[in-house]
This record gives C-alpha cells, sequence and structure tokens, in this order.
C-alpha cells in the first residue's frame, strides 16, 4: 500500500469521530484503530507471502519456552515498529525490573511510521523481565514484558 495513501487514512480517522478503520486490498491488510486520541495502525502482510506448508515441516522443532517464561502474563506489542524503553534517549526508561505498574500506565514507546505509540499496561503488577532491547524491531503479538 501507498505511503500517501497510509497517511492520508491516519489523518482522516484522527480528524474524525471514527475508532476504528480496516482495509484489506491484495497488497495486504491494514487496521488503524483510534486510541486516547492518536491513531496506531497494524500492517499484515497478505497470505501468499506465509512460508510454504512443506518447508515448514521440513524445519527442525523448536524448543519448548522455558516455564520461568510462561508464568506470569506477557505484555505484547499491539503493532509492527521500533521498541523504545524512554520518550528520549537521555530519558529515565518508563519500567524497570522490580517495577510497580497499573493497568493503564505507559510502558514503552512502539515507533510505526514516523507515529510514536505510547504502550499501556494492560494488567497491574510488577515486572519481572524485560522481552526487548531498546532500538530493537518488534512484531505484532510480540512479548515486550512480564509481569507478575
Amino acid at each position: 500500500m501507498d505511503l500517501r495513501k497510509l497517511k492520508t487514512l491516519i489523518d482522516l480517522v484522527s480528524e474524525s469521530n471514527v475508532s476504528e478503520l480496516e482495509i484489506t486490498e491484495a497488497e495486504g491488510k491494514v487496521r488503524i484503530v483510534k486510541s486516547s486520541g492518536v491513531p496506531m495502525m497494524m500492517m499484515q502482510q497478505p497470505a501468499m507471502n506465509m512460508v510454504p506448508s512443506h518447508q515448514v515441516q521440513t524445519a527442525a522443532p523448536q524448543a519448548p519456552a522455558p516455564a520461568a517464561e510462561a508464568a506470569g502474563h506477557a505484555i505484547k506489542s499491539p503493532m509492527v515498529g521500533t521498541f523504545y524503553r524512554s520518550s528520549s534517549p537521555d530519558s529515565n526508561p518508563f519500567v524497570e525490573i522490580g517495577s510497580v505498574v497499573k493497568e493503564g500506565d505507559t510502558v514503552c514507546i512502539i515507533e510505526a511510521m514516523k507515529i510514536l505509540n505510547e504502550i499501556e499496561a494492560d494488567k497491574s503488577g510488577t515486572v519481572t523481565k524485560i522481552l526487548s532491547e531498546n532500538g530493537q524491531a518488534v512484531e505484532y503479538g510480540q512479548p515486550l514484558f512480564m509481569i507478575e
């Protein structure tokens, strides 16, 4: 999808009463959700880019996740973008290991298409693990933090 078209769609959502917009085209699927007045965008590639099933069957099996990672609640990325632990390079991180967060507290920022999106805790608890590095690319649904 054309970058100008995406920007136009984001502008339309932010200036209207529409809270969510989803468009599917041959190039992929785009979903724009307005949260706290700031539109967030999620993109998916078309199914044609998926790995063929015969390649999946010949791939080596992945090791199961350690039990320690299964404990607690994962705060996951709601979009594809770049993960940042603080609002600027010289600012303190929003959270550290051991930080107590309440539901709705900002835990990080994900930059997607030059838009900085504050990611909030979806559950109250104590941060036990930080699973992404500052400046790292993250995927939709990727765990960012573990809280208990």
